[in-house]
């Protein structure tokens, strides 16, 4: 009886979800999340998105999928603006404590240079990498890097996860139009596991560079 219980318990939240997520409505919380997440990276912005990628793919949903790749990006977009403009407005005060404080101002120049170095492919890698994006959207502003260059590839990598996150919801859930509860588990696990062969790929690789002048030594 008591082993039943966090099995209903899920099967009521998909299910509240579902009834949700046919609404219209529901692209704005799309977009508020999406919103918040770049600004406070504990919303899940990426199962927002599922679940309406799931709703347009087992045909519950009242609005088409380009919809809700436009409402999680523009999201994002201002969101991640939002972060940077947070960084910039505190990036005098980061930079006079980094005066006294050595290892502040040890981290604030590794950032910058890795900003410089990896360029916006960087801000497009990190928008996959939950808290990692919004750490990268301040660390832009507080090291004042160029506004515009920052506006385009934003603009590029929220595009770029949206249109991910919605049309792998879409295609992984249509198979299971008649489950919606086990549609969204799947889409989202698998959503989940490609974020953590990123994650793990880009450690190694990291770590990789960190022992080539060891190597070279």
């Amino acid at each position: 009886m008591f082993a039943m219980a966090p099995a209903n318990v899920i099967t009521d939240i998909t299910d509240k979800l579902d009834s949700w997520s046919a609404n219209w409505w529901f692209l704005a919380v799309v977009f508020a999340i999406a919103f918040l997440d770049s600004v406070v990276p504990i919303v899940p912005s990426e199962a927002t998105v599922i679940v309406a990628g799931v709703a347009v793919a087992t045909g519950e949903a009242k609005y088409a999928l380009w919809a809700v790749i436009v409402a999680g990006a523009v999201g994002a977009f201002l969101g991640d603006n939002a972060a940077y403009a947070i960084g910039h407005h505190w990036g005098g005060w980061f930079h006079r404590r980094a005066e006294h404080r050595p290892k502040l101002r040890s981290r604030l120049d590794w950032a910058e240079a890795q900003i410089k170095r990896r360029g916006g492919l960087l801000l497009i890698t990190a928008r996959f990498i939950p808290g990692g994006r919004t750490a990268l959207t301040l660390s832009s502003g507080i090291t004042r890097q160029h506004r515009w260059w920052f506006i385009r590839w934003v603009a590029v990598a929220t595009t770029i996860w949206a249109s991910y996150a919605a049309g792998l919801a879409y295609v992984v859930g249509k198979p299971f139009k008649d489950d919606h509860t086990k549609a969204f588990w799947i889409a989202f696990g698998t959503a989940l596991g490609i974020n953590v062969l990123i994650e793990i790929v880009r450690h190694r690789r990291q770590r990789s560079r960190s022992l080539l002048p060891a190597v070279a030594d």
